[in-house]
């Protein structure tokens, strides 16, 4: 199974946007799942204020897997992932239009109106479900692209 079916299926099984990200990609990374989950839980929903999609949390949290040095409490050791933070965050909002959850799903998941109105519209099962397909699609190009 593809990396993008893998979160894909994580989402629609239950796990948060952030957490299915952080599975997918975490355990072949040496994160154990339960980690990974743990790690990722507070994330969705744009930290849960609307902010960053939970998807793309997930994903800056690989990003930091994949290319932080052994040095990475310092600057230079976290210097690769900030060039592929970036990079990630420009090709996500070309993508989707936004980094933004407020704005992805077009209601403020922080108020329970907005909570609500995206249960009517079926956001978490069209609109995230999507999000977190685009955020795994860039993390495959990034990767493949070395």
């Amino acid at each position: 199974m593809s990396n993008v079916a893998a979160a894909s299926q994580l989402f629609q099984e239950g796990c948060a946007c952030s957490q299915a990200i952080l599975v997918a990609y975490g355990t072949s990374l040496g994160l154990p799942e339960e980690t990974a989950l743990q790690i990722a839980s507070g994330f969705a929903g744009g930290m849960r204020m609307g902010e960053t999609c939970g998807a793309v949390a997930g994903a800056f949290m690989v990003l930091g897997l994949r290319h932080a040095s052994a040095g990475c409490n310092r600057g230079p050791g976290r210097a690769e992932v900030y060039e592929r933070v970036l990079e990630f965050a420009d090709r996500f909002e070309k993508q989707s239009g936004s980094l933004s959850c407020r704005e992805l799903l077009g209601c403020d998941v922080r108020t329970p109106e907005g909570m609500k109105e995206a249960r009517e519209r079926n956001l978490f099962k069209t609109t995230c479900v999507a999000m977190v397909e685009c955020a795994a699609a860039i993390l495959d190009e990034m990767e493949a692209e070395g």
